[in-house]
């Protein structure tokens, strides 16, 4: 199995998807034990001494001003930790919490904590045992750390709570810890803070998310490409000097991309022998800007979560000359941006990619393609229905594309009076991604039906690798209308696995 080593720094994207999704296993560095042992050193001297410290022996948020007793600090750090176990509503999902805790080790073994290296490893052997603590959809504001979903987790480290086995069964969080040889921890000064003050899950779902957005864009340009070959439009606009007068990254990317899907059709611009149209319609012409425009956007969420990985977030923080101090580094703002950009775009994609379908169905704008692809149209319906629901999907998108990052909302009585939200902005996007992917699949399952009934054209050879591979994973060609649901299905699950860019680059090699 696939080994993570975590040290006091360098942990990248590939290896919280690797964790989150992969299973991967966990070790701990030498350089993070040591670190994570200096940290400790400096609070354990400090929780000696009578001064208050924050987190270290005063009370936390409005409450900090009360200054804690030795034999109170231990009783304080689980206190915080079952108190502000408080989500409410659905489970989240286990490659979501499973970046939430690894995300928070990394910053643990960064040595800026001042975490017990004991915790650290107790940490790693949770998630390396597969078990999974029980975290609630509600309960961040994305400030002060994404406080309810990590002390769950922290929960279940001390042996409290609910938490799900590698056996996908739900069992109190101790049983499992006992199963699997684990001593649950007992926190000490500052420990119950430092594992609860992190960014860590709207970077872990941003992360996941620049995943599947990377691969959901190409096939928006595959699909983009088809939809345009099936309604006889023309690659001339795709040339690559006509994109590199306005030198936007991403739009000459998806150019790049369209025109190799389109390399060898017989069905691109045919329409200029017989029914002349000097141009094609915006969501044809224009998709290489729409998606360009929606890649820059990914590049630019990317170069933030690479900087947040990079970060030591808690406060406070142990810096390198040896002093505790207090910051505002846990405010979401930067990933709660990104995750509020990703979530327009996406609705954008979607939108433009229901254009396309919507015109392939319309026998007014489809250029000779029969009504709704239907077999017999008025006896059969053909793909309706599937543009209601393909639009049904835009529409829930145009919701999700509200920003959560313009809210604030005030809390601990107005202590934190501006808060980021950007737990909300992640777990909207995670719904808007989910969203993308099944519109685009509509749009796949129409425009190969549509080229399929261009009788006597030839596609381009990755058109027709397109559609030898999606009929082979069971979406249905042309006919007599059936019960649509499973085609659709099938269809998604094609592109959510990422069938369908692997099925073109069998012809194309790598898309951009």
């Amino acid at each position: 199995m696939h080994t993570v080593v975590v040290g006091t720094s360098g942990v990248t994207a590939s290896d919280v998807l690797a964790v989150a999704r992969g299973g991967a296993r966990i070790e701990l560095s030498a350089q993070a034990v040591a670190a994570l042992a200096a940290a400790r050193e400096i609070v354990d001297a400090l929780a000696a001494k009578p001064d208050p410290v924050y987190g270290v022996s005063t009370g936390f948020g409005a409450l900090a001003t009360r200054h804690i007793s030795q034999e109170l600090r231990a009783q304080l750090q689980r206190n915080i930790v079952r108190s502000h176990a408080a989500g409410m509503g659905p489970r989240v999902e286990r490659e979501v919490v499973r970046a939430l805790m690894f995300l928070r080790l990394k910053t643990v073994c960064s040595g800026r904590t001042g975490v017990r290296p004991e915790v650290a490893q107790t940490m790693a052997d949770v998630l390396n045992a597969g078990i999974t603590p029980v975290v609630h959809e509600y309960g961040s504001l994305g400030c002060s750390g994404d406080l309810a979903p990590l002390s769950h987790c922290a929960l279940t480290l001390m042996g409290e709570g609910e938490a799900e086995g590698p056996d996908g069964r739900v069992r109190p969080a101790g049983e499992l810890l006992a199963e699997h040889g684990i001593q649950p921890v007992e926190l000490r000064e500052k420990e119950g803070l430092a594992l609860l003050n992190g960014t860590d899950g709207m970077l872990g779902m941003l992360i996941m998310a620049l995943a599947d957005l990377d691969t959901l864009y190409k096939s928006a340009d595959v699909t983009a490409a088809l939809s345009l070959e099936a309604l006889l439009g023309t690659d001339k606009v795709l040339a690559p000097e006509l994109h590199a007068i306005r030198p936007h990254p991403g739009q000459g990317a998806s150019a790049a991309n369209m025109l190799a899907v389109l390399k060898g059709s017989g069905l691109t611009g045919h329409h200029q022998d017989d029914a002349p149209r000097v141009q094609d319609a915006y969501s044809v012409r224009c998709a290489p800007q729409v998606a360009g425009a929606g890649r820059d956007t990914l590049a630019h969420a990317r170069l933030v979560a690479e900087r947040e990985l990079a970060s030591a977030v808690d406060n406070p923080v142990v810096l390198p000359d040896g002093r505790v101090e207090s910051n505002g580094n846990f405010h979401g703002a930067p990933v709660a941006y990104v995750l509020d950009f990703l979530a327009i775009a996406a609705a954008d994609l979607g939108s433009i990619a229901e254009r396309r379908t919507d015109r392939l169905l319309d026998k007014n704008r489809s250029h000779g393609l029969p009504p709704f692809l239907a077999d017999d149209a008025g006896v059969d319906s053909g793909l309706m229905i599937a543009q209601y629901t393909q639009a049904a999907l835009v529409s829930e998108l145009k919701r999700l594309a509200v920003p959560a990052s313009a809210d604030s909302i005030p809390s601990s009585a107005m202590q934190e009076d501006h808060v980021s939200m950007g737990w909300s902005a992640a777990r909207k996007l995670r719904t808007a991604v989910d969203n993308l992917t099944r519109i685009i699949a509509i749009e796949l399952y129409a425009a190969t039906r549509a080229v399929e009934l261009r009788e006597g054209l030839t596609p381009a050879p990755a058109t027709r690798a397109v559609i030898e591979a999606v009929r082979a994973a069971g979406v249905q060609g042309p006919g007599p209308d059936r019960f649509l649901a499973p085609d659709l299905a099938a269809a998604d699950a094609f592109v959510r696995g990422g069938h369908l860019v692997s099925a073109v680059e069998t012809v194309t090699g790598p898309l951009a």
